[in-house]
């Protein structure tokens, strides 16, 4: 587009939530509010679903201090969807957008609606019919291409820490082994965020396991093993998606009676099955091979705490979500044609990130995995290059304090 069209705008949450996903929300209403080429902001309730039942909501004249209760307020203030749109469901959409005179689609969400809305937007230009589509970009997995990171990381990535570190504190008081599930189907980003909780060398997470380091079972043994025989006791952090030496999901295998959603995935995050089944695994065949008769083992599946967690967002995490739904309405207003909002990270000088535009096929779809460097040669612990990538991210944490 040449120059803004005059008409009316979309908004729609997608995906799983985040702490943070309604800053990004406000970012778009306040920057949408003033813009003239806006003339009504119509919130899609429970996204795409929302759109082709026609269930707005009218988001425009709303009142400051509600827009920064909800700012403040974890989870999609719109409701979310998993819905997955192929073609004809988009094309619902569009027919939609044509009726109501929508010329701008600000989704907010991760690959899946970037796909969405990269979808729509290639309609609308085959049809001719003038509509900018943004994608703003969410998720607490962080595996979003061509952007340094995703707003919701930094703050749920806050919480893994900090639940570790308690955690930490709580098995160095009654020693034992503690293996704790984290998000992450297919990337270890938010499980990696566990290392943040060390101060020394004999804190926990001992042992951290990420999707894209195989992990076979006599490995798991012989790692907890080694560790407990030489502190006594053992945390451990496990992705939810760790695959085995053949590249098959342990949950997967594990799960007798698995729920799907509906991309088809195996339900992960919602279900103890994989921390039920590797603390059984440490009572019988770690204990054998140290010869102990007993070991103190627990297991907890952190679940959806880390993605919902109210008043420990990371301040930066919520700013940078802001600004991302800002710029989405902004780019929209330069003219510019549909596409995403992405950040870069600057080097050196302290953490400073600059915005772009970036295209929606680049961040559709595909998914980054967290880099080889941040994961230790052994692959069984994280490296000090990713604490420094993910520590301005989270803000600060808990200081510990020790007797012993």
């Amino acid at each position: 587009m040449a120059q803004a069209i005059k008409g009316n705008a979309v908004i729609g949450q997608s995906g799983g939530p985040t702490a943070v996903i309604n800053q990004s929300l406000v970012g778009v209403i306040e920057a949408a509010a003033k813009a003239d080429f806006i003339e009504n902001i119509l919130g899609a309730k429970h996204g795409v679903r929302g759109i082709i039942n026609e269930q707005f909501i009218q988001l425009k004249g709303l009142d400051q201090d509600l827009l920064e209760r909800v700012a403040q307020t974890p989870c999609s203030a719109l409701g979310s969807t998993r819905d997955k749109p192929d073609e004809e469901y988009c094309r619902n959409i569009f027919k939609v957008f044509q009726k109501n005179n929508v010329r701008y689609f600000f989704y907010i969400g991760g690959n899946d609606s970037a796909d969405a809305a990269r979808i729509v937007s290639e309609m609308a230009q085959a049809q001719k019919y003038e509509l900018c589509v943004f994608h703003v970009p969410k998720t607490i997995d962080n595996d979003l291409r061509l952007t340094d990171h995703c707003p919701g990381y930094g703050s749920a990535a806050r919480f893994v820490a900090s639940a570790i570190q308690g955690d930490d504190r709580d098995n160095a008081s009654l020693p034992g082994v503690k293996i704790d599930i984290i998000m992450g189907r297919h990337a270890g980003w938010l499980t990696a965020a566990s290392v943040l909780a060390r101060r020394d060398e004999n804190d926990g997470p001992h042992l951290v396991y990420v999707p894209e380091a195989r992990l076979s079972r006599q490995k798991f043994i012989d790692d907890v093993a080694a560790v407990y025989g030489r502190l006594g006791r053992c945390v451990v952090a496990v992705s939810e998606g760790i695959e085995d030496e053949n590249g098959v999901a342990w949950g997967e295998k594990i799960a007798k009676e698995a729920e799907h959603d509906s991309h088809g995935n195996v339900q992960l995050s919602g279900s103890g099955a994989l921390g039920d089944f590797l603390a059984e695994m440490v009572k019988k065949d770690v204990a054998a091979k140290l010869g102990a008769k007993k070991l103190r083992v627990r297991a907890d599946t952190l679940g959806y705490l880390q993605r919902s967690f109210a008043g420990y967002a990371s301040p930066v995490d919520q700013a940078e979500a802001r600004q991302c739904g800002r710029l989405a309405v902004q780019y929209a207003s330069e003219g510019n044609p549909s596409g995403t909002v992405a950040m870069k990270r600057e080097l050196g000088g302290g953490y400073k990130i600059t915005y772009f535009r970036g295209e929606l096929r680049d961040v559709a779809r595909e998914t980054k995995p967290l880099p080889k460097e941040f994961i230790s040669a052994a692959g069984n612990n994280i490296e000090k290059a990713f604490v420094d990538y993910a520590l301005p991210l989270v803000g600060e944490l808990p200081v510990i304090g020790k007797l012993m």
